[in-house]
């Protein structure tokens, strides 16, 4: 009797775990979002009503609990959210960084295909990462690179201290390219002033105007200047050239010190000024990363150094650009005359090398 009875315990038992686990099985799986119907969504406010890529944003109204996808009108951006997070009268989500800049219209689509669109303004400020050139002449083309340059309105080459702005001419613009022809101005450097639809910004990148500045070589020799060079001499070259049509080449002899030189021996050196803020320019690299070290005969070491205030490091096979402030470095004392510049090579060792120099510039 017992026996039977503990039988029919275990019987009951067996049948009832596998009820349970019918039941179980029967239950659908979830991704965690709201199991609510598609309704008829409605749109009430949006907080805030702009912003730039990456801020979050909040969508309020109803139906909203079903929404699946979030897209801004402008080139068909999508939007990412959590599901999860949604509501039948609350949606948050981020603004994509890929968002192009502009009031558009951002559209909210349920399951059932039906839809909800908003009026929304993507603050995308004008970014700058590279430029093709830190120099330039009136009338010549400087291309931008970076993000949000499509909609540019205005650019100009400014000075906000001493308040000049000189309008620059767009040739041409796309999202991530903006190309300037520059205007004739005063100002000896300055950044761009870049206005778009969300607003103005100021570039990072400094330019300076090479009819402005004192020129030690710009397509040619600056006044009085000629080659002084250390070992072979230098040549112009028109071959190779960062701004407009010519620089300076200088082989350096495999084991000996050579220096490309540049010197004013014709009475037009350039006495001591302060008004003189930084020396710039434009060096092409040979085979191999190498260090020139930037000397002068108005320094305190003297024509020939090697101080390491005054190193450059020049990658190889591109365009380097320096600008170096004179106060951070043994360039010129006070009182002496300028007459001699040079850039001196340890080396090289392996080889014979080959620079090539540009855009030499002192710059106020």
């Amino acid at each position: 009797m017992k026996f039977n009875r503990f039988n029919r315990i275990v019987g009951l038992c067996l049948l009832t775990g596998l009820a349970g686990f019918g039941i179980t099985a029967c239950e659908k799986d979830t991704d965690g979002t709201p199991q609510i119907a598609p309704g008829n969504p409605v749109a009430t406010a949006m907080a805030p009503d702009s912003a730039a890529g990456g801020s979050v944003v909040t969508l309020t109204g109803t139906g909203l609990g079903d929404i699946r996808t979030i897209v801004f009108e402008k080139q068909s951006v999508p939007a990412g959210f959590q599901p999860t997070l949604n509501t039948d009268n609350a949606l948050i989500f981020r603004v994509p960084t890929e968002a192009l800049g502009g009031t558009q219209k951002v559209t909210f689509t349920n399951s059932a295909g039906r839809a909800v669109s908003v009026s929304f303004k993507v603050l995308a400020f004008s970014t700058v990462s590279d430029v093709s050139n830190y120099d330039f002449t009136k009338g010549s083309e400087i291309t931008l690179t970076g993000n949000n340059l499509d909609d540019v309105t205005a650019v100009a080459f400014a000075d906000s201290v001493k308040g000049i702005s000189d309008a620059a001419t767009i040739v041409s613009k796309s999202q991530k390219q903006l190309v300037v022809k520059m205007p004739a101005s005063t100002l000896g450097r300055g950044t761009l002033s870049i206005t778009n639809g969300t607003g103005r910004i100021r570039t990072k990148q400094e330019f300076v105007n090479l009819d402005m500045a004192y020129k030690i070589f710009a397509d040619a020799y600056g006044t009085g200047f000629q080659d002084a060079s250390w070992g072979d001499a230098a040549a112009v070259s028109t071959k190779e050239f960062k701004t407009g049509t010519a620089s300076i080449g200088k082989t350096f002899q495999k084991g000996n010190w050579h220096m490309a030189g540049f010197a004013n021996w014709s009475g037009s050196a350039i006495p001591y000024s302060t008004d003189y803020t930084y020396v710039t320019g434009w060096i092409k690299g040979a085979s191999a990363d190498y260090s020139l070290y930037l000397t002068t005969d108005a320094s305190k070491a003297g024509f020939g150094g090697f101080d390491d205030r005054n190193k450059i490091n020049v990658k190889a096979g591109v365009w380097n650009y320096f600008k170096i402030k004179l106060s951070d470095i043994d360039f010129w004392l006070p009182g002496k005359t300028l007459t001699q510049v040079g850039f001196r090579i340890q080396g090289p060792d392996k080889q014979d090398e080959t620079f090539y120099f540009d855009d030499i510039l002192l710059v106020k």
